[in-house]
C-alpha cells in the first residue's frame, strides 16, 4: 500500500527490530515545577465528537478499489474482515469467532460470530460474506485477492467455506486486509455508487457527511458488535494537509488528535501536559523509488551510484532524530523474514565507480518528486540532492500537493521520488507482490522493475510453507532487489500521533490506522 507518511518519534530509538510496546510520552515537568496527576475515571466516558487531523481527504469508500492511506483508514472505520491483527501483528478472529483449515491446507472454514449485525440493523450471514469476498475476486483492485480460490459456499448463514486450488501460505494474512471487509449482498439492494456513497458495513463507525475533497464526520454505529462501544458520539475527519498547522490547531485544541506527527516537533509535543504522544512499531518503510522508465534510472549503474552515494544513517539521523532505524530492505524487521541484506551505501568511491561503468558517467540532471506539507520528508530530499552532488548528479526537488503526487508517480511522470511502502498485512507477500510484480496492479510500485528471477521466487514463497526454506527465498529476493536498487529502502518508521491530554486510548495500530472504536474523551 503506498502511503506518504512519516512514523518516526525523538524519544528514544528502536531498541529491537521486533519490539513494538505501546508507549505514551512521559511527561516532565521543568525544574522545581509541579503539576498534580491528573485523575482518570476507571471506566470510559461515553459521548462527545473526536476531531482528528488528517493530511488528506477520503475520496472513496470502495474497499476493493481504493489502497491509498487516506482511503484506506476511513474504510476500515466502516468495514470489517472476517480476521484481522493485534498489536504485534498476529492474525486473530474478527467478524469470525473462529477459524479452522484443512489438513491439505485447501478449505478454510470461518464461523461468523453470534448476532452479528450490519450498521442498518440487518443481520450479517454468510451469505454476505460470500458475496463480499466474490466481488473482490471480480474486481481485483490494488489489493487483489491473490489466493488460488476455486469456491466460496455459505453452508448455512454463520459458516462459509473458502476452498483454495492449492495451498496458498498468506492466505490469512490476506484476508486480514481492509479491502476484504464484508459488506450485505447485492449491496443491499442499491447500486454500487450509491452504496459506495453511504456505506453499510459492520464496523464502529457509519458515514454521516462526507465531502470528497474536505471533511468527513462518522456516528456511532448503535449496532456494533463489541459492546459499548464506539465511546464517542460522533468522528471528524479534518483535513490539514500541512503537518505544522496540525500540530499548532492540536495545540490550540481545534483537533482532539493527530496523525503524521513530524518528528522534529515530538520533544516539544511531549513537553505540552496538554498533549498525550503515542507510537507503535509499524510497517512501512520510507524509500527512494526509481522510474526505470526514466533514461537515466534505467540504467542499473546510476541507481547503484545514487545508493552508494547515501549515507542512510545518517539522513535517518538527521530527519528522524535518531529514532527510525536505518534499514537495506523493503521488509521491515517488524515483518516475518525481513533479511540482513548487503547493500551499497555511505560509499563515495563506490558510487563514482558504479556511475563511471553507466551509460552517463559524467553525470546528468533529475527531478526528486516529493508530497508538499511535510517538513520531514523535505529534509530527505535535500540530503539527497547534496549527497549526489559529488557524482555530478544535479537534483531539482519538486513538492507538489499529496494528491497530485500520486496522480503522477501513477502515470509514470516523475525521474524519481520519496514515498513510503506500507503493508496491509502481517506477511512479506504484500510487499513482494507490491513492490516486485511487474504484472501486478502497481507495476512494482510504480517503478516498472521488472526480474524474472524475482517474480518467480515470489510466486514460490506464495506456495511454500512457513519455515526455512520460505525465509531462505524472501532472503534471496531481498538480495537480488539490494543488488538492483529499484528503489532505496532508508528507514522503518515508527506509527506516531498525538493527541489532547483529555483524549484516552488514542493510540495507532501496527499498519498506521487507529481502532478509534476504543478512544474516548474525558470531560
Amino acid at each position: 500500500m503506498t502511503h506518504s507518511r512519516l512514523r518516526r518519534s525523538r524519544l528514544a530509538a528502536l531498541a529491537a527490530a521486533t519490539a513494538l510496546v505501546l508507549t505514551a510520552c512521559a511527561i516532565t515537568p521543568p525544574p522545581g515545577a509541579t503539576r498534580p496527576t491528573p485523575t482518570v475515571p476507571a471506566t470510559p466516558q461515553t459521548g462527545g465528537t473526536l476531531t482528528f487531523g488528517r493530511a488528506a481527504a477520503v475520496t472513496s469508500f470502495d474497499l476493493n478499489n481504493e489502497i491509498t492511506a487516506n482511503n484506506a483508514f476511513a474504510i476500515d472505520k466502516v468495514f470489517e474482515p472476517l480476521v484481522s491483527f493485534d498489536a504485534e501483528g498476529a492474525l486473530i478472529p474478527w467478524l469470525a469467532s473462529g477459524y479452522a483449515v484443512s489438513d491439505d491446507q485447501l478449505v478454510y472454514s470461518f464461523t461468523l460470530r453470534d448476532g452479528l449485525l450490519f450498521s442498518d440493523g440487518t443481520p450479517v450471514t454468510a451469505a454476505d460474506a460470500k458475496f463480499s469476498l466474490e466481488r473482490h475476486l471480480e474486481v481485483g483492485g490494488p489489493l487483489p485477492l491473490e489466493a488460488p480460490i476455486t469456491d466460496i459456499s455459505a453452508a448455512d448463514d454463520h459458516t462459509l467455506a473458502i476452498t483454495l486450488k492449492h495451498a496458498y501460505t498468506p492466505f490469512l494474512s490476506e484476508l486480514s486486509g481492509f479491502s476484504n471487509g464484508i459488506f450485505p449482498k447485492d449491496f443491499a439492494g442499491k447500486p454500487e455508487k450509491e452504496f459506495f456513497a453511504r456505506p453499510i458495513g459492520t464496523g464502529p463507525w457509519v458515514v454521516q457527511s462526507w465531502d470528497p475533497s474536505g471533511d468527513t464526520t462518522f456516528a456511532a454505529n448503535p449496532h456494533y458488535w463489541q459492546a459499548g462501544k464506539p465511546y464517542a458520539a460522533s468522528l471528524v475527519y479534518t483535513v490539514v494537509a500541512d503537518d505544522t498547522q496540525r500540530i499548532q490547531q492540536l495545540q490550540a485544541g481545534q483537533l482532539s488528535g493527530i496523525e503524521e506527527v513530524a518528528p522534529a516537533t515530538i520533544s516539544e509535543l511531549s513537553a505540552n501536559p496538554q498533549v498525550t504522544v503515542s507510537q507503535l512499531g509499524s510497517w512501512a518503510v520510507e524509500q527512494v523509488f526509481f522510474n526505470t522508465r526514466n533514461e537515466h534510472f534505467a540504467d542499473r549503474q546510476v541507481r547503484r551510484a545514487v545508493a552508494a552515494a547515501l549515507n542512510r544513517d545518517g539522513l535517518t539521523q538527521a530527519t528522524t532524530f535518531g529514532a527510525a532505524q536505518t534499514v537495506k530492505t523493503l521488509i521491515p524487521p517488524t515483518i516475518r523474514y525481513s533479511a540482513d541484506v548487503k547493500a551499497l551505501d555511505n560509499d563515495l568511491a563506490a558510487a563514482k565507480t558504479e556511475l563511471a561503468a553507466s551509460k552517463y558517467p559524467d553525470g546528468f540532471s533529475a527531478t526528486l518528486l516529493i508530497a508538499s506539507g511535510d517538513s520531514a520528508r523535505a529534509q530527505e530530499a535535500q540530503i539527497i540532492q547534496e549527497a549526489l552532488k559529488p557524482l555530478n548528479i544535479t537534483v531539482s526537488i519538486e513538492a507538489i500537493e499529496l494528491n497530485a503526487f500520486r496522480e503522477r508517480f501513477k502515470a509514470f511522470q516523475y525521474d524519481f521520488m520519496l514515498n513510503s511502502g506500507q503493508s496491509d498485512a502481517p506477511d512479506p507477500n504484500g510487499l513482494i507482490s507490491f513492490q516486485a510484480d511487474p504484472d501486478g496492479f502497481s507495476n512494482s510500485f510504480w517503478t516498472h522493475y521488472t526480474n524474472p528471477k524475482v517474480t518467480a521466487l515470489m510466486k514460490a514463497g506464495r506456495v511454500t510453507p512457513d519455515g526455512e526454506e520460505r525465509a531462505a527465498i524472501y532472503a534471496e529476493i531481498q538480495q537480488i532487489l539490494a543488488d538492483d536498487v529499484p528503489y532505496i529502502p532508508l528507514f522503518n518508521t515508527r506509527n506516531v500521533m498525538a493527541s489532547t491530554a483529555s483524549v484516552h486510548g488514542l493510540t495507532p495500530r501496527i499498519n498506521g490506522s487507529v481502532l478509534f472504536q476504543d478512544v474516548w474523551i474525558q470531560r
